[in-house]
């Protein structure tokens, strides 16, 4: 039996397993694909917080890929892609298939298992451009060679698919919208693991049972965000909790972002699943690989990132990025682009943290008399 489900990524209601339930309270992240480096310390934060047991070594709940040749597991997204056929848009309505809508036969929900060799190549494509670079070629703008990180970890969807495929109905969600595996009830089916289609359920043999990422529930409900955020160098991740698509808050962070700027998009929405990690493009890709990824809003989306100097509170927003390892709940922003300032409040209200909207240039004298050394870098 199936129900009719809103999904507001594709602008359309779809089947889904369960009664519709939309959580006034969701965990959300945003990534910043232009700014991420693949220092991987992200994913190394992950590990060593909950990942560095006996039977996890294949195991990354956080990991950050080269697009467009990179994934882990091998193959996670084009194996599906391939199953699911032509994903149809018509503006922004989505009129094909869901993998809710398409299962295979036997099936509740169109996936696959992957070998577990598909685990063991988690940098596999690092660094790998689009096409060969052909002898006497330079760089053009755009780029006629371009690859791009895409930072990856459990999106805690509005309508997962672990939920709805587990027999054991042991993965369910908190009322803050961070979807877990309950270890007691899993029996190691990994019937999550076939369904989710972005493969973050993953199942460790040494326990039988499957695992993955929890939004790091014990720092969130210390009002923290999460390991991966607060470890990030490259200041590319945000955390912290989105409203419901129909009264988004104009001074909520991730809403903002997400629904009024729109510069933040989900990770290929059509699989349906309604995912709350967001992206905002990279600006250097094809407007086609990008629609492919982050739907037909993705070329709109660069634009605005493009122009966001002309939208204060976008700026200061962009600018509080890894600003502190405290959940921003609201934002407001103060003065104009050279001297203002934009600043992070807590749940209650009070000020956590304040940036500028524009960092300071500091220019030093190429000779330090009193040191009596020459600097190279001066700014």
């Amino acid at each position: 039996m199936t129900y009719k489900a809103y999904n507001w990524q594709i602008g359309r209601e779809m089947d889904y397993k369960y009664p519709s339930k939309r959580h006034e309270k969701q965990v959300a992240w945003i990534f910043d694909t232009n700014k991420c480096i693949a220092c991987q310390t992200c994913t190394i934060a992950c590990k060593n917080a909950w990942t560095s047991g006996k039977g996890q070594e294949f195991m990354f709940w956080n990991n950050v890929e080269t697009k467009p040749w990179g994934f882990y597991p091998l193959g996670w997204d084009v194996r599906l892609l391939e199953k699911l056929g032509t994903q149809k848009w018509r503006g922004d309505r989505y009129v094909g298939d869901t993998i809710f809508e398409s299962p295979s036969f036997g099936e509740e929900i169109l996936g696959f298992i992957p070998d577990e060799e598909d685990y063991t190549y988690p940098n596999i494509g690092e660094d790998e451009v689009n096409e060969a670079v052909k002898q006497g070629e330079f760089i053009k703008v755009p780029h006629n060679r371009w690859m791009f990180y895409l930072a990856r970890i459990c999106n805690h969807c509005t309508y997962p698919a672990c939920v709805a495929a587990c027999p054991r109905k042991a993965i369910y969600k908190r009322d803050d919208g961070i979807v877990l595996i309950d270890q007691k009830r899993c029996r190691g089916y990994q019937e999550c693991v076939r369904a989710c289609p972005y493969k973050k359920s993953m199942f460790r043999s040494h326990t039988g049972n499957s695992e993955k990422c929890i939004s790091c529930y014990p720092a969130i409900e210390n009002d923290k965000q999460t390991q991966c955020v607060q470890n990030c160098i490259g200041k590319i991740r945000m955390f912290g909790f989105i409203s419901p698509p129909d009264a988004p808050r104009e001074d909520n962070p991730i809403d903002y972002l997400v629904h009024i700027a729109k510069i933040a998009r989900p990770l290929y929405p059509q699989f349906g699943t309604e995912p709350n990690v967001y992206y905002i493009p990279p600006i250097h890709v094809p407007e086609d690989f990008n629609r492919q990824l982050f739907g037909p809003g993705a070329n709109e989306a660069v634009e605005r990132y493009k122009k966001a100097t002309e939208d204060m509170n976008l700026i200061g927003l962009l600018m509080l990025f890894g600003a502190t390892d405290n959940i921003i709940h609201s934002f407001k922003v103060e003065g104009d682009l050279d001297s203002g300032s934009c600043y992070g409040y807590d749940a209650d209200g009070k000020e956590i943290i304040k940036v500028p909207l524009k960092e300071p240039i500091v220019v030093r004298d190429v000779y330090d008399g009193q040191r009596d050394v020459h600097r190279i870098s001066i700014s």
